[in-house]
């Protein structure tokens, strides 16, 4: 299958990173490099980009695209959270904007065997890096404790039915083990009163989130990454967030306005005195979401949010 996924909100991106000719960007999340092409296609002829992708598929499929740009693009197989490592392997101090985009790409909710998708029967994995050493979602639903689950579903997938979800997959698994996609549907939409299915979204999508973001430790290796993104900014560049859940969003509102403050001391003390520096400068202080035609051509892009930050 051919890696497709549309670019969301690719003109506010652009506009947000401030792009110019001599800048090098990061793209930590470099997917079917929409939003790499577009940077690099306005910073031409000299501006620099580094693309950064944990799936292999994702890489060849950039490499073909960017191939024309020749050594302005440096791709690398790695994980965003591994973003300082990866600067001071190249040699490179500091960067001119940094663009996270966190949704999952078309092509890993179409590719069945990924295991990403509540609509197509495949086996339970869900690792952006299909690497052997790292647990699937099948390990993760079949050995946690019930309490482990629940917490999970409710932490990251913000279900509603979270415990009686857990309970219902814990007892399903005393009979067999839960292999596939399609096993662990069934077992949700039991577990999910019948009334609640007839209402919103797939029964299935907000476990199937928090099983994802579980596998991959997505929120936590997404906030150190913005700090790192932050701590490599030159003066006036900037960092670009698109999110897709409120629990991404809420990490990243929270970091920009932490590292905007310019004193943390406690407010009855009449002067100041924890000589805290304000990093950066919040350009958004609302997200940015994308407009009526947008999600007429891409209802995935419907639950987008984009923050950005400046460094001082």
């Amino acid at each position: 299958m051919e890696f497709h996924h549309i670019s969301v909100l690719l003109e506010e991106c652009m506009q947000g990173l401030k792009l110019h000719s001599e800048g090098t960007f990061v793209d930590c999340t470099l997917g079917g490099a929409g939003h790499s092409r577009e940077i690099l296609e306005r910073t031409g002829p000299t501006g620099k980009l580094i693309g950064i992708d944990q799936d292999k598929a994702a890489l060849e499929t950039a490499r073909e695209r960017l191939r024309a740009y020749g050594d302005r693009v440096m791709l690398v197989h790695n994980n965003f959270y591994n973003l300082a490592d990866i600067l001071d392997g190249l040699g490179i101090a500091q960067v001119d904007g940094v663009l996270f985009d966190l949704g999952v790409s078309s092509y890993q909710l179409d590719t069945a065997e990924r295991g990403f998708s509540y609509q197509h029967d495949a086996p339970l994995d869900m690792r952006m890096n299909p690497d052997p050493a790292q647990p699937t979602a099948r390990e993760l639903v079949n050995t946690r404790s019930a309490e482990e689950l629940s917490r999970v579903i409710w932490e990251y997938g913000e279900e509603r039915w979270a415990k009686r979800i857990a309970q219902f997959i814990v007892r399903e698994r005393q009979q067999k083990v839960l292999e596939t996609t399609g096993e662990l549907v069934e077992v949700i939409k039991k577990a999910v009163p019948a009334g609640a299915r007839r209402e919103g979204p797939h029964p299935a999508k907000r476990t199937f989130q928090a099983l994802r973001i579980a596998v991959n430790d997505e929120l936590n290796r997404f906030e150190q990454a913005l700090h790192q993104a932050v701590n490599r900014l030159k003066k006036g560049g900037r960092v670009c967030v698109i999110t897709f859940h409120s629990l991404e969003d809420r990490i990243a509102k929270q970091v920009f306005a932490e590292l905007a403050k310019k004193c943390v001391c406690p407010p009855e003390l009449p002067v100041c005195r924890c000589n805290k520096e304000q990093t950066v400068k919040v350009i958004t202080t609302k997200p940015v979401m994308p407009g009526e035609a947008e999600i007429a051509a891409n209802p995935r892009a419907r639950s987008a949010k984009l923050r950005i930050a400046e460094r001082r």
